[in-house]
């Protein structure tokens, strides 16, 4: 089984587990809480505990509900952890102030007024308090898709894709190896790996290798390839344990269908911002790829508008590159044929209730569940179906763009008998401002086993709202409500930068297959409401919703490579849409050569209409078709607008009333005891009738003088019982969870506080403390 450490498209079949930015309680706990962490996320919060920083890794993802390794882990560096610190404003000045309170800084972005960092858990608490910050996140490992000219090892995708020397293939009838073009790649490593991605011993080769070989160009190369590759970024300095090389891999990928190319990599694993700025890095000079190739998506990308990588995706195309990116692995299956990876409601329905071991959570206002049923009955829970020992991951999305939210979700699993499991509730109003909650879970019994999905309002709207469930193409084996029916949508799985309009969406079909694309490539289409994600303001929203057509294409995986990424009979394959990419991103370098300066939109519309209908598959599974290299070159130079099939959403299978799977989905358990004074969860604090008292313990003067027209103050709280958490509401809005140490920017004008203290058996403080003050103009 291949093992993957960040969340990319490598092996379609790979299992993963997966956590995100939000507080996830380890099953062994079944807690789910609101710690305070003042400045700090819940997680980065908990991980400063002394008890809790000084623990093993293993332990410190138990303790912080998050994946031990690869997809969803902590993203470290050595001793160290990444963190987005996130600045009101002044971020790259407030370097400086971040470097002495002992972090390593990563990446500053003054777009997004974010700085990237490596901090030790004992600083973090430290990093929170710098002037001017506003929120410290953590950073969650992506889900990381004859010897000459091509190497000793060479992909049957050139075969497949007619790019070859073959009589009758691409380079031979048009006399292009893709000379003169230069291929960027994002991944997660070029040559830093020393074990095999599977696991399965010391890694077969290392850079060096594949160049004597011919399976990379460079100095030694025996084909006479000597361009060196060259690598913008590693962060060899970081890397605690080996990297995978993906790569590496997809380097040799182009090299094999366009091995005249110039090639150049990348790091796609320092975070999002990072992510970004290395597209422009690549794009612009003395790089200036023509061609981008990416296998990287992180889980918090936006599903309803672009976000900074598809920003930066686009920046690209609209400079000259044509950018193509992994449509991802996420396609499921269950037994009756349907795809069942993703469902998606109109709005928020709200059931009026939750669950019993939801409503009782003290601090979560658990009424307000939604209701999965499309018709006349209420359901309050979606059952999912994970076979053994596979994670189940859920990627929970709402209609809101970022810097804009006003609504905050959480999500909790519970058992088949209706037990909580695990949970994720992170202030999403307040602290986040993504519209973004993720939850796991890994099924380490013996058989497959059935478990509840929760959604909860805390506070806000009722939006459009959408669950992926991103299982790498496997685990899970059926859903409670598998088919589209009334407004409700299921099944499209691509999102973030891989669903921008510009980038060109790249599925995948096994290298000795024609008829069918691989299962678990991700189906279209994807919906944006929003304008992109651009600096510190939140997005207008767009007039009508842009539904578009993903993916745009198809090509090769499981072709043979050197090293990556599992070993096959006496072959290494390459499997998962992250393999694709490369093969059709080689195919692009060829048509640039023989059209320099060919348009993006030229290229595309090339492709589409040259590309090979796949048996009886529409759009939204292949695309255009699957990409042939010669067609495309013929499509040049004048390849007009090619108009390509359109991926709609599933239509309805049928009434509301017949949207629920037959089955046993589970059960919610009824409380212990009389619904007046419940049993909590396994795992919380035994109940108690007390109620706990509030007070500030900071608070700013009754009259806040400002230069501009807005200023910060900061507030604490207190309780006479410890272990409490606190709700608050702001002028005139919704009551919320909020840190104990509250930080905001207040406009000119009155201003009234109220906090009040929850314990952990859901007693609430009836009389709120309340305060109240100004905030006036120097001049007023």
């Amino acid at each position: 089984m291949f093992r993957q450490r960040r969340f990319r498209c490598a092996t379609g079949l790979l299992p993963i587990a997966v956590s995100a930015t939000l507080l996830l309680v380890p099953a062994s706990a079944t807690a789910v809480s609101h710690p305070a962490g003042g400045d700090l996320s819940q997680r980065l919060a908990l991980l400063t505990q002394p008890g809790v920083r000084s623990a093993s890794q293993a332990t410190q993802a138990a303790r912080l509900g998050v994946a031990r390794q690869g997809p969803g882990s902590l993203l470290r560096r050595g001793n160290r952890v990444l963190a987005y610190v996130r600045f009101d404003r002044g971020a790259v000045a407030g370097i400086g102030s971040l470097r002495a309170r002992g972090a390593k800084i990563v990446h500053a972005s003054r777009r997004y007024q974010s700085v990237t960092v490596a901090a030790k858990p004992g600083e973090l608490r430290s990093l929170g308090r710098a002037p001017r910050v506003a929120a410290v996140v953590e950073a969650l490992a992506p889900v990381a898709a004859e010897a000459c000219p091509s190497g000793e090892v060479a992909s049957e995708g050139v075969g497949q894709l007619h790019a070859g020397d073959q009589t009758g293939e691409a380079r031979d009838l048009f006399g292009v190896d893709g000379s003169g073009v230069t291929v960027g790649i994002l991944s997660d490593s070029f040559d830093l790996a020393t074990e095999a991605a599977d696991g399965s011993g010391p890694v077969a080769t290392k850079a060096a290798d594949d160049v004597a070989s011919g399976d990379l160009p460079g100095k030694e190369n025996p084909c006479g390839d000597a361009s060196e590759v060259k690598v913008l970024e590693e962060e060899e300095e970081f890397a605690e344990e080996s990297p995978a090389d993906e790569g590496r891999g997809m380097a040799q990928i182009v090299h094999d269908v366009a091995p005249g190319a110039g090639l150049a990599f990348a790091s796609a694993f320092n975070g999002e911002d990072a992510f970004a700025a290395n597209i422009d890095a690549l794009a612009s000079a003395p790089t200036s790829a023509e061609v981008i190739v990416d296998d990287v998506f992180y889980l918090e990308e936006p599903f309803f508008q672009d976000g900074p990588v598809a920003v930066a995706a686009e920046e690209a195309v609209e400079g000259g590159a044509t950018y193509l990116s992994a449509a991802g692995n996420s396609n499921l299956f269950d037994a009756e044929g349907h795809e069942i990876g993703s469902w998606e409601a109109p709005l928020y329905r709200d059931a009026g209730s939750c669950p019993p071991e939801v409503q009782v959570l003290g601090g979560f206002n658990g009424v307000h569940c939604l209701d999965f049923a499309p018709g006349s009955q209420v359901d309050r829970t979606f059952g999912i179906k994970v076979a053994a020992g596979d994670t189940l991951l859920v990627d929970l999305q709402w209609d809101e763009p970022w810097l804009g939210v006003d609504t905050d979700l959480d999500a909790f699993l519970l058992s088949a008998s209706g037990k909580l499991l695990t949970g994720s509730a992170e202030d999403n109003v307040e602290f986040s401002q993504r519209p973004f909650e993720v939850v796991q879970w890994e099924n380490t019994s013996s058989s497959e086993r059935t478990v509840q999905l929760v959604v909860n309002r805390f506070s806000g709207e009722s939006p459009r709202l959408k669950l992926a469930l991103l299982a790498n193409g496997s685990g899970v084996t059926a859903t409670e409500y598998p088919r589209s029916t009334g407004s409700d949508v299921v099944g499209p799985t691509i999102f973030g930068h891989s669903g921008a309009a510009g980038a060109i969406s790249v599925g995948a079909i096994r290298f000795n297959e024609l008829a069918e694309p691989e299962e678990y490539s991700s189906r279209g289409p994807v919906r944006h409401d929003f304008g992109p994600a651009i600096g510190t303001k939140a997005a207008a929203p767009l007039g009508l919703p842009e539904i578009l057509s993903k993916p745009d294409l198809i090509a090769t995986d499981c072709g043979a490579t050197t090293f990556f990424a599992g070993f096959t009979g006496a072959t290494w394959r390459f499997c998962g849409t992250s393999a694709a990419a490369p093969h059709a991103g080689g195919a692009v370098a060829l048509m640039l050569e023989s059209e320099p300066g060919e348009s993006p939109a030229g290229i595309r519309s090339a492709l589409q209409a040259s590309a090979v209908e796949v048996g009886e598959f529409g759009p939204c599974a292949v695309g255009a078709g699957l990409v042939e290299a010669v067609g495309a070159l013929e499509e040049l130079p004048s390849p007009g607008t090619f108009t390509p099939p359109e991926c709609s959403s599933p239509s309805s299978e049928g009434s509301p009333e017949e949207a629920r799977a037959p089955g046993d989905w589970g059960s919610e358990a009824p409380p212990a005891e009389p619904a007046s004074n419940p049993t909590p969860p396994s795992g919380l604090p035994p109940a108690q009738t007390s109620r706990p008292s509030t007070f500030f313990r900071q608070r700013p003067p009754r009259t806040v003088r400002t230069r501009g027209g807005r200023a910060r103050a900061v507030f604490r709280f207190g309780s006479d019982e410890s272990g409490v958490s606190f709700v608050c509401r702001i002028d005139g809005g919704l009551f919320r969870v909020c840190p104990q140490r509250l930080v905001r920017r207040f406009a000119t004008g009155l201003h009234t506080v109220r906090v009040y203290a929850r314990d952990a058996a859901g007693n609430a403080d009836l009389t709120p403390a309340v305060y109240r003050f100004r905030v006036k103009g120097l001049s007023g």
